[in-house]
């Protein structure tokens, strides 16, 4: 008997210093980036994999916030998830997280609300291709429909700082398991060529090309910019070209090159007159 009150008087502290860490970072100064941070993405390390002890406080059976209760997994193995990724950066650096660790945005972390932490989870933005490994050590994010919230370092590596949110995939993984490396992007490697808009291709994959850039940031600029004139399916596909990096933004894919057509005449309605339709098989 001594032993179970003493485990749930733990299990409650537990629980109460979770919830007070989560609530205390709810008020106060806006979050933002750093303002001396000027790593390019493609230097960043991913986390690596190590086996570690579950957080003693981090992981209660379940913990309330804003009237919502979360129930932690009892395991991780197999775990996989898609949804909407943030980032949250120097409001929190240097706070508890709620496995006792301290926040570091210039770590390759993020946050979870039911995985067991601490926990390594890879990372793909499908908006761009790029892929990262992190650590899950804190709780959250709070906000419906968003499955994770990353360390800045983590949303410089996978352009989700320039977005703010970006729709991502995660899957758990262990030491061992095949990993990306830091400049891991969803590279086309087969050529990309203009085709006819009489033929569909039967099993390939048709684009709509807006434009290709020398820079992420004139690609994400077109990006944000066909969203805004309310296009979906937007995306940036990254290659290697000479030994430099090209940033090719596209529309799709499509169904058919019928489709594709329609969309490319919309898109130089508009002012869009580099526009191109594009196969890949």
């Amino acid at each position: 008997m001594l032993v179970k009150i003493t485990f749930k008087r733990v299990e409650l502290y537990a629980a109460l210093s979770l919830v007070l860490i989560l609530l205390s970072s709810c008020g106060g100064v806006k979050d933002g980036p750093p303002s001396d941070y000027n790593r390019h993405w493609e230097d960043i390390q991913d986390a690596v994999p190590k086996d570690e002890p579950h957080s003693r406080y981090g992981n209660p059976g379940s913990y309330e916030v804003f009237g919502e209760r979360y129930y932690v997994i009892e395991s991780n193995k197999g775990f996989n998830q898609k949804g909407i990724a943030s980032w949250y950066g120097s409001k929190f650096h240097g706070q508890r997280t709620s496995s006792g660790e301290t926040y570091n945005m210039y770590a390759m972390t993020a946050a979870h609300k039911t995985l067991k932490i601490p926990a390594y989870v890879e990372v793909t933005n499908t908006a761009n291709g790029r892929k990262a490994v992190v650590k899950v050590n804190d709780r959250g994010p709070f906000h419906d429909g968003r499955i994770i919230d990353l360390s800045y370092a983590a949303a410089t590596k996978l352009g989700v700082a320039a977005t703010g949110t970006a729709p991502v995939t995660i899957r758990v993984v262990t030491p061992g398991d095949g990993m990306v490396s830091s400049s891991n992007v969803d590279i086309e490697h087969k050529a990309a060529s203009s085709i006819n808009p009489a033929y569909t291709f039967d099993g390939g994959r048709v684009y709509v090309q807006i434009a290709a850039y020398n820079t992420e940031e004139n690609a994400l600029k077109m990006l944000d910019k066909l969203r805004d004139e309310n296009f979906s399916s937007v995306r940036i596909h990254v290659e290697k070209n000479k030994g430099e990096m090209l940033y090719r933004v596209r529309i799709g894919p499509v169904p058919t090159t019928q489709v594709a057509e329609k969309l490319l005449a919309q898109l130089k309605e508009i002012n869009h007159g580099n526009a191109k339709i594009v196969t890949y098989n």
